[in-house]
């Protein structure tokens, strides 16, 4: 008899999981609370830009094997594009200063002996005060290991760490920047080409997984919120969806858990999960882009952050952002936008525009939050844990999503073979 695996969200986490489960052979069952599966990382549209756009500008690299393994499971890894170079644009909107990082397309980061190709005026031993990031421990802060100011950290350093941990880079764990610097900077441009879903992450990430699975003959329910586990002697035996929608689970059936942590804690009681989070703000201008713009902009010395270039809209994502989740829209929208101008050579009124704010977007990527992070055992041994916000090694990010859920099904395959 087929073994079931029944997957608790359909986030990219969950559906990672469920898609290497399936592949493995598993019967797979996929319960999402919501009405549209994805979680934090899906599309929708928008009356107010009369566009469809993503709740987040999610940026993969070239590097992100797990992602990217996930994405030629289902099938869609063409429509991950980006440069054939790990070229990196930056402006300066305080001094109008423009430049490019230039990281090429070898494995070792050979860039930063190269005065043209790495950031203005910055030499070789400014990038060996990095160093003590790659062999960090995950307790130590950022701002305790490496130099936190100056021109290579201004201008590339706080620019990647935030957008990565999500918090003022220096209160961020050591442990979890060295192993983004390690797997970016340091494995060279072949490890950071920057990939972009340019036809919405739900047509890229999302809705093909939930096709791929519902093809193969797996069920993925929406609105199918889990409100218990039901467990005997260690195992969880069947899963209480409320009134009568009990489902028994036989002998050999698995549990993976994809929730967000408050979730997973009322489902689990005693989980030890984060319990700070920080917001990311998006805004999205409906405008065709000036020809020849850059995929993805780094802005300087602003609020903007990063400046995505779609075929229909320009994009801005502003990490750490928790200071901007309560000013008045129209004044936040207008602030964005005359930055955009600045930065992306527009000009004009103000285009039809959308604010979405991620209050609790990702856990606080600081030493203590990270210690909070549980790992994907639990006490159940047919229950496993998966999610960004799980201790992956790496911050909260699309990766760190996917080799959750790779790794609850490599621990469900290995529980099976035992």
């Amino acid at each position: 008899m087929q073994n079931t695996a029944h997957i608790i969200g359909a986030g990219i986490s969950g559906l990672s999981a469920a898609v290497r489960l399936a592949n493995a052979g598993f019967k797979v069952a996929v319960h999402e609370a919501t009405h549209q599966a994805g979680g934090r990382c899906r599309s929708y549209f928008d009356g107010a830009t009369n566009l469809i756009i993503d709740n987040g500008n999610h940026l993969l690299l070239s590097g992100n094997s797990h992602a990217r393994a996930y994405a030629r499971a289902i099938g869609t890894e063409a429509g991950l594009v980006g440069p054939e170079r790990a070229q990196f644009p930056f402006v300066d909107v305080k001094t109008g200063q423009r430049w490019q990082i230039d990281l090429g397309d070898g494995r070792w980061p050979t860039w930063v002996l190269d005065e043209s190709r790495r950031v203005p005026d910055t030499g070789l031993s400014d990038y060996l005060k990095l160093a003590p990031l790659i062999w960090a421990s995950e307790e130590t802060l950022v701002g305790k290991s490496i130099p936190t100011e100056g021109i290579l950290y201004q201008r590339l350093v706080q620019p990647l760490l935030l957008a990565a941990l999500n918090v003022d880079p220096p209160e961020g764990s050591a442990g979890l920047a060295g192993a983004i610097v390690r797997e970016t900077l340091l494995a060279g441009g072949q490890a950071c080409r920057p990939l972009i879903a340019r036809d919405g992450l739900s047509a890229v990430l999302i809705e093909p997984a939930v096709k791929f699975l519902q093809e193969r003959g797996h069920s993925v329910q929406l609105g199918h919120e889990l409100r218990s586990f039901v467990s005997t002697d260690g195992k969880v035996t069947a899963l209480n969806f409320g009134g009568e929608d009990l489902i028994q689970l036989g002998a050999r059936d698995v549990v993976v858990m994809a929730v967000p942590p408050r979730a997973a804690a009322s489902l689990l009681p005693g989980l030890k999960t984060p319990t700070e989070f920080r917001a990311i703000v998006n805004a999205h201008f409906r405008i065709t882009p000036p020809p020849g713009s850059a995929p993805i902009l780094g802005v300087i010395g602003g609020v903007v952050e990063w400046l995505f270039a779609f075929p229909n809209r320009l994009s801005v994502t502003i990490s750490n952002g928790d200071r901007l989740v309560d000013m008045p829209r129209e004044e936040l929208a207008q602030t964005i936008w005359n930055e955009v101008c600045e930065a992306g050579g527009v000009s004009g009124e103000l285009p039809p525009w959308q604010i979405v704010r991620e209050r609790r977007a990702t856990f606080a990527a600081t030493p203590a939050q990270n210690a909070l992070r549980p790992g994907p055992v639990t006490a159940l041994k047919n229950l496993f844990l998966a999610g960004d916000w799980t201790a992956t090694g790496l911050p909260a990010t699309i990766e760190g999503s996917v080799r959750s859920g790779d790794r609850a099904a490599d621990l469900v395959l290995a529980a099976k073979g035992s």
